[in-house]
């Protein structure tokens, strides 16, 4: 699977629809010669929201596992490189249009469910089917947790962003344990 860079055309579905939408209200401050940039977040690891502190109670309850085949691509980022990453947009001029707001390192849901379940110390061996996962978030659960985008940081890298959390063990260490 190739990465998905800044560049790369739209995808389909819900999100990349409301995504394109968003982007193109910003038209006329660009027209107007406003820096415009469009912040793309991926899957935000926080204990305080988002998607984490829905995964914790199956996971720590022994009942956590990977989502259909475990083979699609989770594009993620710490709260804390979301919040730097806003401050370096903010403070670096040349920056403008699309920014993939995620971790250098995208992985596999199967790597991410061994990872949480790693970190948590819990077994990771029951697996949801992609059935299970629709019942539960409707067809959202195509876009949320069945898709695939290996998503990378290219233009934060290239105009000097370090992140606080490359790989998604520091990151999950940082915000599950002890939770």
């Amino acid at each position: 699977m190739k990465f998905l860079t800044k560049s790369t055309g739209a995808g389909t579905g819900f999100l990349a629809e409301v995504c394109e939408d968003w982007e193109a209200a910003t038209r006329p401050a660009e027209e107007a010669g406003i820096r415009v940039v469009h912040l793309r977040i991926g899957v935000i690891i926080s204990r305080d929201g988002g998607a984490l502190p829905q995964m914790l109670t199956p996971f720590k309850l022994g009942v956590g596992g990977r989502i259909r085949n475990g083979r699609q691509y989770w594009s993620w980022v710490s709260l804390e490189d979301v919040v730097g990453s806003i401050e370096h947009v903010i403070n670096t001029e040349t920056i403008h249009g699309p920014v993939n707001c995620v971790s250098p390192e995208p992985v596999t849901n199967k790597e991410f469910t061994k990872t949480l379940g790693s970190v948590l110390r819990r077994p990771t061996a029951f697996p949801m089917p992609a059935f299970a996962a629709r019942l539960a978030l409707g067809q959202m659960a195509n876009a949320l947790l069945l898709s695939s985008a290996r998503v990378v940081p290219e233009k934060l890298e290239s105009t000097g962003y370090h992140f606080h959390h490359r790989n998604l063990k520091d990151a999950l260490q940082t915000e599950a344990e002890g939770v």
